[in-house]
């Protein structure tokens, strides 16, 4: 077994980590208000990384999951909101306009992600139905060789900044999960209107958008057959990516309890003196590299997209592992722990969005449980043994 990352990729570690860390870091509060973080963004566009997810015909860096995941980690580490606005470069909207939007749509849309004069939105959330996509009610109806879109979408990340946005959604009013299918509507579109911005605990603002009887080109009309299976399987690809914040949020916070505790006196030493603290350090520390070899493991299962089963380990994993450790690093601050000028508060928050956006925790255990008690691998006893 080779746990070795490649020259490569140690390279654009550090190019990130050396930006995150002198630009971001200081400017991260400033973020918590919900202002969108276009400084962040263009310096990252500089340095190619909002491209890492696009084609590398369409000027992107083509970087497979786990390279996607080692930078997410970095900007997380540092800054929640810049973290999650670059998961909409990375993320699945951009997958799924690269796999199935016509030729036309990649060459004018991917070319301008990787830029930062594009951002996405993915819609999928709506008032009544969140994981239950089935139940979803925007609907798309084709006629006289157009599309009309109507439908409400809720809790949708970069709404106002948005140039494209990826909408799942029925077609032709078939019901279930087989009616489901994808559309992609620019910002400007008549009848597309963002009508509610809801401040989350982390930072950003999430946002309420409505289609009223939207009309878009044939061409928009990205999915339609098996649109709930390929949903799901370019998922596979966001809960790799959302837990991959969530363990750069614990990074972040175990770094800041480790440097404090060593600086703060306490009865004339240092905090990091009492073993009870040593400790405290020790299960943060265990918990992280726990983490962070189920996360790398079910990234190096992508081909092109990881096994669900280890992308659902990881994500429930490092989503509670990040509360765990970053509400630790904020008892080790004590009262500045619980200041927003200390950074483990907004590492904190951030942590708390993990096991709610790619798919609950309670949706992912019942997806590892049914897995589990269906037997052992026929080949090695032990469900997944072969991936090592």
């Amino acid at each position: 077994m080779n746990f070795q990352i490649t020259d490569d990729q140690r390279n654009m570690i550090h190019a990130v980590r050396e930006l995150a860390q002198k630009e971001f870091k200081g400017r991260a509060l400033q973020y918590m208000d919900g202002t969108f973080p276009w400084e962040n963004m263009r310096q990252l566009a500089d340095l190619g990384v909002l491209g890492m997810t696009v084609p590398e015909e369409y000027g992107g860096l083509g970087l497979p999951v786990l390279d996607t995941a080692l930078i997410l980690e970095e900007i997380a580490k540092v800054c929640y909101v810049t973290a999650m606005a670059v998961l909409g470069e990375a993320g699945v909207q951009t997958r799924v306009i690269a796999a199935y939007a016509p030729e036309s749509m990649k060459e004018r849309i991917l070319p301008k992600v990787c830029t930062g004069e594009c951002i996405l939105a993915i819609c999928m959330t709506e008032p009544h139905a969140g994981t239950d996509v089935a139940n979803y009610k925007t609907n798309t109806v084709e006629k006289d060789g157009r599309l009309v879109l109507n439908g409400t979408k809720t809790l949708i990340s970069r709404a106002p900044e948005a140039g494209v946005f990826v909408v799942f959604t029925r077609i032709n009013g078939t019901p279930g999960r087989d009616g489901i299918g994808c559309v992609l509507v620019e910002q400007g579109t008549p009848g597309l209107e963002v009508t509610g911005t809801y401040h989350t605990m982390g930072g950003e603002n999430l946002h309420e958008v409505q289609f009223n009887d939207c009309e878009l080109p044939q061409e928009n009309l990205v999915i339609r057959q098996d649109g709930f299976k390929k949903l799901l399987t370019a998922f596979n690809t966001q809960r790799c990516l959302n837990p991959s914040i969530s363990l750069g949020l614990a990074e972040g916070a175990y770094e800041e309890a480790v440097g404090y505790v060593k600086e703060r006196g306490l009865f004339g030493g240092k905090v990091a003196d009492l073993q009870g603290i040593r400790w405290k350090i020790a299960d943060m520390y265990k918990d992280i590299e726990a983490g962070r070899g189920l996360l790398y493991r079910a990234c190096a299962t992508a081909n092109p997209f990881p096994d669900p089963f280890f992308a659902a380990v990881s994500k429930v994993f490092n989503n509670e592992m990040a509360i765990r450790v970053t509400s630790e690093a904020l008892q080790l601050h004590g009262g500045y722990g619980f200041t927003d000028e200390y950074a483990v508060s907004r590492l904190y928050r951030g942590a708390r969005y993990g096991t709610l956006g790619g798919g609950a925790s309670e949706t992912l255990r019942d997806l590892v449980g049914r897995r589990l008690v269906s037997g052992d691998d026929e080949a090695d006893g032990v469900l997944g043994m072969g991936y090592f």
